[in-house]
């Protein structure tokens, strides 16, 4: 089943990720993530809590931007729940705009995937 949804009405772990993601709070965004998880930015895996940490402390940190939430679907299949969020950056970063997908997949309540792209 397919639902479009709001910033309210996305899991909880998926609105602490994406906050704690945008401020760089490394504990706050390893905590929503299962100890397995992988996150894919800019076609490079990172795995586990190391890797993981290290990027959210890194990734993108000499631009300034912002961000806005432009929407999101939650598809859930027996027991798999995958979320797609939306989100459009403006920054000094080449291009200086980005609409990105992040692809989250759930595992119970932690995120155990996230994918994003264009």
């Amino acid at each position: 089943m397919t639902n479009t949804t709001d910033w309210d009405a996305l899991p909880d772990t998926i609105k602490t990720f994406m906050t704690a993601l945008d401020a760089r709070v490394v504990d706050r965004t390893l905590a929503t993530l299962s100890t397995d998880a992988v996150v894919t930015d800019e076609g490079h895996d990172f795995k586990g809590h190391d890797e993981i940490g290290a990027w959210v402390a890194n990734a993108a940190a000499e631009f300034a931007y912002t961000t806005s939430f432009t929407g999101a679907t939650v598809l859930e299949r027996q027991t798999v729940t995958t979320v797609d969020v939306g989100q459009h950056l403006e920054g000094d970063f080449p291009g200086g705009v980005a609409d990105l997908h992040y692809r989250f997949t759930l595992d119970g309540a932690l995120i155990s995937r996230v994918v994003i792209e264009p």
